[in-house]
């Protein structure tokens, strides 16, 4: 098997500036919705609401030192951060950073976030999530169909938005070594474009920019180790 690319083997295009040394089968992805609504409540005692709770506005920053091996996320726009897990469950991954960030991945999909402003509280596909296939893209399309979870910084439930409906079309491309993904979506009043950079080899996506909320806009983050 092919090795997996880290940060520094990516093109200089989308290695960007010098950083800091630092898909769902059928079925709901709520996995980070309780954690976050107990969050929100103030109450819950999980580590996973433990985690959040430290990273969530008013909680205590913590500054987190990058590795020099192992998994980590990093979100370069619109902050610069490096993550590192707390929770991993199969595909599932929740990540904590310095600067009071919470991201919650399934596979190389952003599903969840806190401490960015706006959450994104909760993430839902019906049927199979075409990126987890991104080879399977190349020269066609897929549709999916998801909707989203908002709340809004304050905490206040007026600004939560609740099953956001959002129509996407997938297709991809090929460039020497690596599988462009574009997914244009829309619904609800909202439209965006995320796009997904994999290795040809395995189908890993290791680079992404993806949409995380009217309040947050674009994400640009990269997998590594992972």
């Amino acid at each position: 098997m092919a090795a997996k690319p880290g940060v520094a083997s990516l093109p200089p295009a989308i290695r960007g500036p010098a950083a800091p040394a630092f898909g769902v089968r059928g079925r709901a992805v709520r996995w980070l919705a309780p954690a976050l609504a107990a969050l929100l409540a103030g109450c819950g005692d999980t580590p996973t609401a433990e985690a959040l709770r430290a990273l969530m506005p008013g909680g205590a920053a913590e500054e987190v030192a990058a590795p020099a091996s192992g998994p980590a996320l990093l979100l370069l726009a619109p902050r610069r951060a490096v993550l590192l897990p707390v929770s991993v469950t199969g595909d599932r991954r929740l990540w904590r950073g310095e600067g009071n960030i919470a991201i919650a991945t399934e596979g190389a999909r952003v599903v969840g976030t806190a401490g960015l402003g706006q959450t994104l509280a909760s993430t839902r596909f019906e049927g199979p999530d075409p990126l987890e296939n991104p080879r399977a893209l190349v020269g066609r399309e897929a549709a999916a169909r998801r909707s989203v979870d908002l709340a809004g910084a304050d905490r206040d439930p007026g600004s939560m938005r609740f099953g956001l409906l959002l129509d996407c079309v997938l297709q991809g491309r090929t460039e020497p070594g690596w599988i462009l993904v574009e997914e244009r979506c829309e619904g609800d009043g909202i439209s965006f474009t995320n796009s997904f950079r994999a290795d040809a080899a395995t189908g890993t996506v290791r680079h992404s920019e993806q949409w995380a909320g009217e309040g947050v806009g674009m994400l640009t983050v990269q997998m590594r180790g992972t």
